[in-house]
């Protein structure tokens, strides 16, 4: 893919593909790794973490905390049918 560079103040700027945008969920203030190798230069989105709820709860040494008197608590919304 050939990008033409633009000037904006001292620096020069390229777009990045939309496609590349949507493929990695970035957005307007979205952080990428640049890796510069003599004249190459690789644009990589960052990965996103994967969370297993098993794992999370085992980080828990006491189980799910409890709020004392949640079950006595009124309905606030839509929670009870």
């Amino acid at each position: 893919m050939l990008q033409s560079l633009r000037r904006a103040g001292g620096s020069l700027v390229m777009t990045v593909p939309k496609a590349f945008v949507d493929q990695n969920g970035l957005f307007d203030g979205s952080q990428v790794e640049l890796h510069l190798a003599g004249e190459t230069m690789t644009v990589q989105a960052p990965s996103k973490p994967r969370y297993k709820l098993a794992d999370l709860m085992a980080e828990m040494p006491d189980g799910l905390p409890r709020v004392e008197g949640w079950e006595e608590m009124p309905a606030v919304g839509l929670e009870v049918g």
